[in-house]
């Protein structure tokens, strides 16, 4: 589970993947007739790995000119990627939302650290009151500083008040989980509520 164990002062969550769903390809199906084709464009197109420039801080305009130059045919797609992004996050992941509201429940204070494109979060988070939860969020996108960077785990034990050893991360990516518990955190790889509750349970969190 983790190689720090100890008490936990502090709960830090991911978002995408943990609290909310994502999948780029929701978006890209409704474009192309031919399932395949949607998936080619999400591989090699608008694709993750590209995406996530944006989630560290490159501008937007810049990336959909840059990449309509490189893949003309597909321009109406990059357009809807800036556009629609949105509809690429159908909703909650099941179970998580009721254990982060238990957390609160409990008085533990709650923090977030999301790879996530500053324009794109400012839209969603003005509609999803969830995440008031939350005492303070790290944005990569405003940050200009993505995981697994350590920098915005340091940027993030600076901004939340408490030392990496007191709080726990949680977070589905294997790489941003080894990034943080390399510098201290102790750390929790989501792959669902179930298991993420055991451990809440085991370290006390929850009842």
């Amino acid at each position: 589970m983790t190689a720090v164990r100890g008490r936990v002062a502090a709960v830090v969550f991911d978002i995408g993947k943990v609290l909310i769903e994502w999948d780029m390809r929701l978006l890209l199906r409704k474009l192309y007739a031919d399932e395949c084709e949607a998936d080619w464009v999400h591989a090699h197109v608008v694709s993750e790995n590209w995406h996530a420039q944006h989630d560290a801080g490159r501008d937007l305009a810049d990336m959909v000119a840059q990449r309509i130059a490189e893949f003309p045919d597909h321009a109406a797609a990059i357009r809807a990627y800036a556009t629609r992004f949105g509809e690429t996050i159908p909703g909650m992941v099941p179970g998580t939302p009721a254990l982060l509201e238990r957390l609160a429940g409990r008085g533990v204070p709650l923090f977030a650290i999301t790879n996530f494109a500053a324009p794109f979060w400012a839209e969603y988070r003005a509609r999803q009151p969830l995440f008031d939860q939350f005492r303070d969020i790290v944005v990569s996108g405003v940050e200009r500083i993505a995981k697994p960077d350590p920098a915005i785990y340091r940027l993030a034990e600076h901004r939340f008040g408490y030392p990496a050893r007191a709080m726990l991360f949680i977070d589905d990516n294997r790489a941003n989980i080894d990034a943080a518990s390399v510098l201290g955190w102790q750390v929790h790889h989501f792959t669902g509520a179930a298991a993420l509750e055991a451990d809440l349970r085991e370290r006390g969190l929850l009842s």
